[in-house]
């Protein structure tokens, strides 16, 4: 099965990568072309747009940072949907609001394609090791023809049903991960106003009920304050909270939490620390 990847950021250059382990043939573009020569080395093919990579491929994947990013890849002459023709396969794994998804899937439908949206849970090292939870909506066909790539990428592969599922599960997992790290960020801080010891915070809460993984591996960054590599952006994280804010309000929904989160990620953003891992939030808080 001939596979194309577009978008070889932090976690499409470990998901490409993990394709061509797989023993896939992966074509792949990505707008810095810096990013092409690791994979060229495995063994990439190098494409010279979006469109190129969707007329090489059976199934083409797309990993962008955000809708604006999806748009322009996805649309125009050189774009993913001017690839496509009848049978293949479109996979969307960007993290986008449900109406994005809906365009996308009604364009590649028009294109005689079948569209699938497939966000996923997890950063940097779970993408690296091929342990992602991916979230997947919209055609069942495209999904069971596409089962093996998926069960490449991820650990935990979940059918959503109808397309928008699944842009609106991830949004909702992606407010509950950062209102938990948001609230380990100002327990620490009022532990370590109180003259206590960080470190024996992250100690007690690893003994007890809200023990989590994110938790030990963010614990002693946030308690260091050292330079937050980033396993995922601090500018991506405020982008899901904007557009799951914009969910609720297309839903009736209050999200009391999670709109005050949002402006301390703004003041985040406001003071350079997009390029951070989220987990620099903890330097406004």
């Amino acid at each position: 099965m001939k596979i194309g990847f577009i978008g070889l950021g932090i976690m499409g250059s470990a998901m490409a990568a993990n394709l061509v382990r797989g023993g896939f043939e992966v074509t792949v573009w990505n707008r810095s072309p810096e990013a092409f020569k690791p994979l060229a080395g495995m063994g990439a093919t190098i494409a010279l747009s979006p469109c190129a990579v969707a007329e090489n491929s059976d199934i083409t994947i797309s990993m962008m940072a955000n809708p604006i990013a999806v748009e322009a890849v996805r649309d125009g002459k050189e774009g993913i949907i001017a690839g496509l023709s009848p049978g293949k396969g479109f996979i969307d794994m960007s993290t986008v609001d449900d109406g994005t998804s809906l365009e996308t899937a009604r364009m590649a439908d028009e294109a005689g394609a079948m569209f699938l949206e497939a966000p996923v849970a997890g950063s940097r090292k779970p993408a690296e090791d091929a342990t992602l939870t991916i979230m997947a909506a919209g055609s069942r066909t495209l999904y069971d023809r596409s089962l093996p790539i998926l069960e490449t990428l991820g650990k935990k592969i979940l059918f959503l049903g109808e397309t928008g599922n699944a842009s609106r599960m991830k949004l909702a997992n992606n407010i509950v991960m950062c209102g938990t790290l948001t609230a380990l960020c100002e327990g620490m801080r009022l532990a370590s106003s109180a003259g206590l010891d960080m470190a024996q915070l992250l100690e007690v809460l690893d003994s007890g009920a809200v023990s989590n993984p994110m938790f030990r591996l963010k614990g002693p960054l946030i308690a260091s304050n050292r330079e937050f590599p980033a396993a995922f952006p601090l500018k991506h994280m405020q982008k899901d909270l904007r557009l799951a804010l914009r969910l609720a309000e297309d839903v009736g929904q209050p999200l009391f939490t999670t709109a005050t989160i949002n402006e301390l990620f703004k003041k985040a953003l406001a003071g350079g620390l997009g390029d951070l891992d989220f987990a620099a939030v903890s330097r406004v808080i």
